[in-house]
């Protein structure tokens, strides 16, 4: 990589450079927002507060266009602020060898399990859930899966992938899924 890609490179949650496994997502096409505001995506049982976006799928693929925020996917489910009327989905990714992101926080590479237990709080724009399971799940199934895509008003569901402890690329996702708590 030249020196002008890796100042261009992005960044950990420790501010550390990290590359993409493949290409760049196509932030044209997924119309990625930043959200450095006011909405967040908070697991405090792991210590995880960070910055919520936004983005579309491309060609039914979701991949995150950062490593230091959540992202809402815009086009299934419904918006975090209309949680009652369906399934809120939240991407973030995980990283390897050493690398910290959003997705590090939710999972136990070593235990191949997620860390946020059943009965956590996850906070997502100022919407309370409470986690009700977690499943792992090879990454070419995942967009087959009918029961994990359903929209269910009061739903939570958060994706990241789980890393393995030898440094090798994922090939499972972490589902994480929450509903949402009653006044």
């Amino acid at each position: 990589m030249s020196i002008i890609g890796y100042l261009s490179s992005p960044v950990d949650m420790n501010g550390q450079r990290v590359q993409y496994e493949d290409a760049a997502p196509p932030a044209d096409k997924s119309a990625a927002i930043e959200q450095n505001g006011s909405d967040r995506f908070v697991v405090q049982s792991v210590g995880l507060d960070v910055p919520l976006g936004e983005l579309n799928s491309v060609d039914g693929s979701i991949e995150p266009p950062g490593f230091t925020s959540a992202y809402r996917v815009r086009d299934m489910g419904v918006s975090p602020k209309e949680p009652d009327k369906g399934t809120v989905f939240v991407v973030m990714h995980s990283l390897r060898n050493g690398a910290t992101g959003p997705g590090n926080y939710l999972i136990d590479v070593d235990k191949r399990a997620a860390k946020v237990q059943l009965g956590a709080k996850i906070d997502v724009d100022g919407n309370s859930y409470t986690v009700t399971g977690t499943q792992v799940i090879d990454k070419p199934e995942i967009a087959g899966a009918s029961a994990i895509w359903s929209n269910t008003p009061g739903r939570l569901v958060v994706i990241t992938c789980l890393q393995r402890p030898d440094g090798r690329p994922s090939t499972q996702n972490m589902v994480i899924e929450a509903q949402k708590d009653r006044p």
